[in-house]
């Protein structure tokens, strides 16, 4: 590698101030890096260069790839959706994308509704403080996924809460029984298009897919919801802005999605298959790359101002949920539950605020989710 390489991941020091890296990152567009576990790779710092980068098919997202240089340490395990190459990757998400409809997740939006209303009346029927997350973010989250994909909803917490074999072996209990008697739920939607001629999944992508769904989404939307509400609360302007007119709440919760990525980008690793060009740089043939995203959403070519939240901007194409192949299927789903979840928490909690200063906040100390490991909050 060319130039001294900076250590990534970098740290938030504060949870509302973003890493001081992100000042000045886009100046050096690729640029080397140090991992925690001591391999190297590329960071990709631009917009437009990142939308290119995950666009491209000569990188590769299989981390099991022999000729690509391994960025994080982690527990051999069968190759995952998020982690295939076309054709085999296209195949999976256009059968997925069947099933998970636009349609089939504006229909959730009352059941939606209805969860976060009822766990936010079992969170205030006790006295503050509570855990954001415990009590309203993680069982609203969980609450969701389970009825989208029909799991009973007395099954729910104990599925979610259990061994990834547990789980697997439940999963198949379900599958069976809605193969035996259909339902309107995203299991039985799976079920129909995956035994199509031109859909095909076996039983094992069939239940790989649910579980997968049940594990990703679970956690992901949680950590988002908690970190929204943070930085929405450390913006008292922007809050009552909101509070006033609820019509913006679309336009906030991409604002605060923008500003606060949950996700490291440790999980946009690309392997290089054939040398490739990057903003001049050459980049070899093997090596490692990182798209970092929370670059990319303080890009000042694209967001003006970008390091001032501003519910009311426009044309806010961030990249929170990525870009290109591997775009979040589930963004669409995502972005309803926040909507519903803050909506539901501004009206139902006017007096909502942090129970400790936000300087005793803490996040995860992971390499792939950085979200808050507990929000206090009083009302």
């Amino acid at each position: 590698m060319h130039a001294d390489p900076i250590a990534f991941p970098f740290a938030w020091p504060s949870p509302l101030e973003p890493p001081k890296e992100l000042l000045t990152l886009r100046d050096r567009p690729v640029v080397p890096a140090v991992l925690p576990d001591g391999s190297t790779a590329w960071l990709v710092t631009r917009y437009e260069d990142i939308r290119t980068v995950l666009s491209d098919p000569r990188l590769s997202r299989n981390r099991n790839r022999p000729d690509g240089e391994r960025m994080v340490k982690e527990r051999k395990k069968a190759i995952g959706f998020v982690d295939m190459d076309p054709p085999e990757h296209t195949r999976m998400r256009r059968v997925l994308a069947r099933a998970f409809t636009a349609g089939r997740v504006e229909r959730m939006r009352p059941l939606i509704r209805e969860a976060a209303r009822e766990l936010l009346a079992a969170m205030t029927s006790g006295s503050p403080p509570a855990d954001l997350l415990a009590s309203f973010a993680a069982p609203f989250s969980v609450r969701v996924l389970g009825d989208l994909l029909g799991v009973p909803r007395d099954e729910q917490d104990a599925l979610c809460s259990a061994s990834a074999r547990e789980m697997w072996l439940r999963m198949q209990g379900l599958v069976a029984a809605r193969r035996e008697t259909p339902a309107n739920d995203l299991i039985s939607a799976l079920i129909e298009v995956g035994d199509s001629e031109d859909g095909r999944l076996s039983e094992h992508e069939l239940l790989h897919w649910c579980v997968a769904i049940l594990m990703a989404g679970n956690e992901t939307t949680a950590t988002e919801l908690g970190g929204l509400v943070v930085t929405l609360l450390g913006h008292p302007d922007q809050l009552a802005l909101l509070r006033d007119d609820l019509s913006l709440m679309r336009g906030a919760v991409d604002e605060l999605l923008r500003c606060q990525v949950v996700g490291c980008s440790l999980s946009m690793l690309r392997y290089v298959k054939e040398d490739i060009e990057v903003a001049g740089v050459t980049v070899p043939k093997g090596a490692s790359l990182i798209c970092v995203l929370e670059s990319a959403n303080y890009d000042e070519t694209v967001f003006p101002e970008p390091f001032r939240l501003d519910i009311t901007r426009g044309g806010n194409h961030h990249l929170a949920f990525s870009v290109g192949p591997h775009y979040c299927l589930g963004a669409a789903l995502a972005r309803v539950q926040l909507e519903i979840a803050l909506e539901e928490l501004l009206v139902t909690l006017p007096g909502l605020r942090l129970a400790v200063p936000v300087g005793e906040l803490r996040r995860h100390d992971d390499s792939f989710m950085q979200g808050f490991v507990q929000v206090p909050v009083a009302w």
